[in-house]
This record gives structure tokens, sequence and C-alpha cells, in this order.
């Protein structure tokens, strides 16, 4: 097995009412260099990522091993060095990228040749729900439905006409914490009035209407309501975003960072302006990652530091 790496770009979910089922690849990433080892051994460069745990305790492993499983092959060891832009419990989808880098490892080492619906499927099963992960596989915009059969239905839409605003504070949010104050159930008409909020929204951004989009994704009833108190700053961002010529801004997953949309070039001077107001806020200018996850066999060694 030669040297090669992985590239996995982060991801936003929900998208306001899109809630589970939505998700964009954006272009801050998580790569993996790997090559061949007498075992397993992961090595962490990045200020996101926390001192590497030994390769039982890795997500990353622990993904390529259950993947391996489920396909009745042997991990080969290998020394993996990880790079990562993507910062940890934030709502941009750093565990998602870490579920597709591990399926991606398996796939190569093991000579897997999964298809993309099987790492989908794989990847839906470990995390729980497809938002995230679809996005990082498949790059762009994606909406997906898991039926009841189990099948994954995906729609995606690639699109370079928009930038994206993340708001990312330096506290931590984790997502079963961001889910215990989301309600147990709606009553039928609350389900219904949510859906058509969703179903409007969505049909804008597939269209290109994203001033539609955009005053929709903040009219979610799903999370938002009930999340919006554990979001630093949540009313004052929506608010000044919208005055610097957001369309939209929204918590990004589970948060606690907030992402806004606007016309592509537009975006620095919404960051400009909101960065005078968040002090403790870092304020970045994302594009759509169009690409989705990939994997380089032409990786050029990469020596730890």
């Amino acid at each position: 097995m030669s040297m090669f790496s992985i590239t996995v770009p982060a991801s936003t979910a929900n998208l306001g009412p899109g809630f589970d089922s939505a998700g964009l690849a954006l272009n801050l990433y998580l790569t993996l260099h790997v090559e061949k080892s007498e075992q397993w051994e992961f090595v962490h460069q990045s200020v996101h990522l926390p001192p590497a745990s030994k390769a039982s305790d890795h997500l990353i492993y622990q993904t390529a091993e259950k993947t391996a499983n489920i396909y009745h092959s042997q991990l080969s060891p290998c020394k993996v060095i990880v790079e990562s832009d993507i910062p940890l419990a934030r709502g941009l989808g750093s565990s998602a990228s870490a579920i597709i880098a591990g399926i991606e490892l398996a796939n190569h080492v093991c000579e897997l040749s999964l298809s993309i619906e099987e790492k989908l499927r794989i990847a839906t099963d470990i995390e729980g729900h497809p938002d995230n992960v679809a996005a990082s596989l498949y790059g762009g915009l994606v909406i997906t439905s898991q039926l009841p059969s189990g099948e994954i239905e995906v729609f995606q839409k690639n699109d370079t006409n928009l930038d994206f605003i993340v708001y990312i504070p330096v506290v931590e949010l984790k997502t079963e914490d961001a889910r215990k104050v989301l309600p147990e159930q709606f009553t039928r008409n609350e389900a219904a009035k949510a859906s058509a909020v969703a179903n409007v929204m969505f049909s804008a951004f597939v269209s290109g209407n994203y001033e539609l989009a955009g005053r929709l994704m903040q009219e979610d009833l799903f999370h938002e309501p009930y999340r919006s108190s554990l979001i630093p700053n949540y009313a004052e961002i929506r608010e000044e975003a919208k005055i610097a010529g957001a369309y939209g801004t929204v918590i990004s997953g589970a948060g606690p960072t907030m992402i806004s949309i606007t016309s592509s070039g537009k975006g620095m001077e919404v960051a400009e302006h909101l960065e005078k107001l968040l002090p403790s806020h870092k304020v970045n200018v994302l594009k759509l990652d169009t690409n989705g996850s990939r994997v380089n066999l032409d990786a050029v060694k990469h020596n730890s530091k």
C-alpha cells in the first residue's frame, strides 16, 4: 500500500427548518496522511485537535474498523497524520468528517470499492442521521430523507453564488446537550406548520431565490426556538447580520456557531461588521465545498513534526 491522503470537508446542518435532514459542505477540511506501518498510530497536527488517543479509542479508527468488519475485511496497520481546520463541538460537523474519513480509510486500505450510497449508509448508522455526513461525503447542499425501509434518498445542489459567514464562539456545546432542550414530540398542527416552513425554504433554495430562503431559514419551529438560549449573542448576531446584508442567519447544526448566507462577494462586508461587535467570536467567510470527500493516491510524503 503506497502513501495516500484523505480530505473531508466540514459541514453545517439543519439550515434552520431542515432539522436532521439538510446539510452544506464548507471549505474547512479534515485531512489524513496515511502510510503503511507496523502498528496503528495517530499523530495530530492541529490546534483544533486534542492530543491523539491510542488507536482503539480514536473515532477515525473505530469507524474504519467497523466498516472493515461489515465487509469481513482486515485493516492493515497504518500511521495516520491528522490535520484539521474544523473546531470541535462548535456545530461544524467535526465528528461527521471524522466518520467519513474513517470509512474512506477502510475503503482504501481494505480495497472495498464501496459505492457512495454504501458509504452514506454506514455513516448514517454511526452518526444517527444523514445531514452532516451526507454533506461531507457528497459536497454541496444536500437534502436527505431516510425512509422506513432504511433507504436514504439524496438531493444534491452545487451553487457557488453564495458566501457563508460563520460566528464561532470560544465555548463548546455538545450535540447531546443541545438535544436535551428539544421537545420529545410535536402535535400534528405544530409539525404541519414547521414542515410548511421547511418546504418553502428548500423550494426557494433550489430555485435560487435566496432572499426568500433566508427569511424562511429564520422561521424554524423545530429546534431554534428551544436552542436559542444556549447560543451566545443569538439575537444580536441575527439582527446585525441582517443589517449588514445577510439573507438569513441560523444556528449551525446544534451550535454554538451561527452561520449567515449572503451573495457571493458580500460575505467580507458582513463579517467585518460583526467582528466589531463580537470580540469573543472568530468570524470567518467560507464558501461551499462542491467536491465532498476525496482520496489522493499521489500523496507527497508528509513528515510529522
